[in-house]
């Protein structure tokens, strides 16, 4: 016993040294791979598997987290990396997954967590790369502007500084002006407010196959992001020729398609509904095709939301980015479960001083140069610079903007705080989940070998046993009760299983049986995702 506890203690030491090593910078995909290795050797409650591997090679890890009877207990999924550029949500799942090994394993004994970090790990790799241009596609070779030849327009380092950034061109004809408060950011001109444009807005490279068109067709691949099945986005550039076309799609849908004990989905993306809940349109919510959060949900998310904000601390958020065919809006409309997403920071609004111009339109890209100002970040802008570029002769053309990936991903080391945060609302939300329980037992003989029995069967929860759309949906498993008879017993009122589409919380649902015989019969009541629940009763 004493060699296998010093054992285990050199695991979780060397664990911890290498966690703080990382902790240095973002993961890339070998760095992931050990540190997820690590986590789950290091705990018996952690559980890694690789459910495919991606065009490029790379693994999409599934960690489990979880004690006893795991696939039959509620459970969260947990995802990051929906997102190719925002590395930021895979640092989040897999923290929340150290927090809880390392910190809050007592969360494991009702609730079970299928962590999948990060389902973009082509597109995160090139983070790492020696240019830098935010990628969200995966290895996959496409053509992107279908014209018969792929990656002929790629992006272009004009001016070696390592990252792909924006080039303006000045031209009377252009759509685009300064912002008044930060002339290194551009805004395309308000017409009825009387703006004229003045440059014309690229990316940075050249036009390689003359069309008159930028870095349309250069490593463009598959993103996650855009290939589920709702509001699918047919012929779109990284959407793919069909949904869930890629593996990693597939392989993450098959294992969401059998956890029967899915009650929710946790997603560290661009989608946020929980800073500010979605809203319910009656339109869309009675069309055949649903396209709104149902009433009743509308509820839910209005209250979790209330719970994250509270928890997470977080203001003044950006406006939620859903393009079509997105995870987080996939896992409500199409799976029929709880969906919950945020992308976990944005640089915060700056107030600013007299010396500062007024931010009057609140730009997100004024505020956030402002605020890496006033932290006294690094590289996080390229200044404006000249060049001269073949595809325009005799004009002005710039190339400068805002760095890759900065936006989207605060230094690593300043997320601890908001890591531990989040950990908190998702235990918090687990805390929610509903709870059966079989209360106010009454049993009464009426005679002649029968008995009436009585129970109220109450979700203690704060969340209702089914999403509505979930009930909507008839995806998700019904709650079922069952009065399981022995010999010479029978039910000669009510029914012996009866389904029930579901449960509020903090609500009760009654019934009722005459049945006849002797000895006791057993009644179980639950589903795959809230839990079952049993009693005895002793037949009069």
């Amino acid at each position: 016993m004493r060699i296998n506890r010093n054992k285990f203690g050199l695991v979780a030491a060397l664990f911890l040294l290498v966690q703080m090593t990382w902790a240095q910078d973002y993961n890339n995909a070998s760095q992931l791979a050990q540190r997820l290795r690590g986590l789950a050797s290091s705990s018996n409650a952690a559980t890694l598997k690789s459910l495919t591997k991606t065009e490029g090679g790379k693994d999409i890890w599934m960690l489990t987290l979880g004690t006893g009877d795991i696939d039959n207990k509620p459970a969260i999924a947990i995802v990051g990396g929906v997102e190719g550029k925002h590395l930021l949500g895979v640092e989040m799942a897999v923290r929340f997954a150290e927090d809880i090994i390392n910190n809050n394993t007592s969360a494991l004994e009702n609730t079970t967590f299928y962590v999948f970090p990060n389902m973009s790990p082509d597109a995160t790799e090139a983070y790492f790369d020696a240019i830098k241009y935010g990628r969200s596609g995966n290895a996959k070779v496409t053509d992107d502007d279908r014209d018969g030849r792929v990656n002929e327009d790629p992006f272009e380092d004009l001016n070696g500084d390592g990252m792909i950034t924006m080039m303006r061109v000045e031209d009377e004809t252009g759509d685009w002006i300064m912002h008044p408060a930060d002339n290194r950011v551009m805004i395309r001109a308000n017409r009825a407010k009387g703006e004229k444009g003045q440059y014309h807005v690229y990316t940075e490279g050249q036009d390689n196959d003359k069309d008159g068109k930028f870095n349309e067709d250069g490593e463009g691949g598959i993103h996650f992001n855009k290939s589920l099945t709702f509001a699918y986005d047919y012929f779109s550039p990284g959407a793919g020729e069909h949904p869930v076309s890629e593996p990693e799609n597939r392989a993450l849908l098959d294992v969401l398609y059998t956890k029967w004990n899915i009650y929710a989905v946790m997603t560290f993306g661009p989608g946020n509904n929980l800073s500010s809940a979605w809203k319910y349109n009656r339109p869309g919510a009675t069309k055949r095709v649903v396209t709104s959060v149902l009433r009743e949900d509308e509820g839910i998310n209005k209250l979790v939301s209330g719970k994250y904000n509270k928890a997470v601390e977080t203001k003044d958020a950006p406006p939620s980015v859903n393009q079509g065919g997105d995870f987080y809006r996939w896992a409500y409309f199409h799976f029929g479960k709880l969906s919950f997403g945020t992308p976990a920071w944005w640089a915060p609004m700056v107030k600013g001083d007299s010396s500062m111009k007024k931010n009057a339109d609140k730009n997100r890209e004024v505020n956030f140069l402002r605020w890496a100002e006033q932290e006294n970040q690094s590289n996080y802008f390229a200044n404006w610079t000249t060049i001269d570029h073949p595809d325009f002769p005799g004009q002005k053309v710039e190339v400068g903007g805002i760095a890759p990936y900065k936006m989207l991903n605060p230094p690593i080391s300043m997320i601890d705080d908001l890591a531990k945060k989040h950990s908190e609302f998702i235990i918090e939300l687990a805390k929610m989940q509903a709870k059966l329980s079989l209360i106010n037992l009454k049993t009464e003989s009426v005679g002649k070998g029968l008995t009436r029995i009585t129970v109220d069967l109450y979700n203690g929860g704060t969340l209702p046993t089914h999403s509505q759309m979930g009930v909507r949906s008839k995806w998700m498993r019904r709650l079922k009760v069952e009065v399981k008879l022995g010999n010479g017993q029978q039910i000669l009122s009510g029914r012996n299983i009866i389904l029930i589409p579901s449960i509020s919380g903090d609500k009760a649902q009654t019934f009722t049986w005459l049945v006849k015989g002797k000895g006791s019969v057993s009644i179980e009541a639950g589903a795959p995702h809230v839990g079952f629940v049993s009693t005895n009763v002793n037949l009069k």
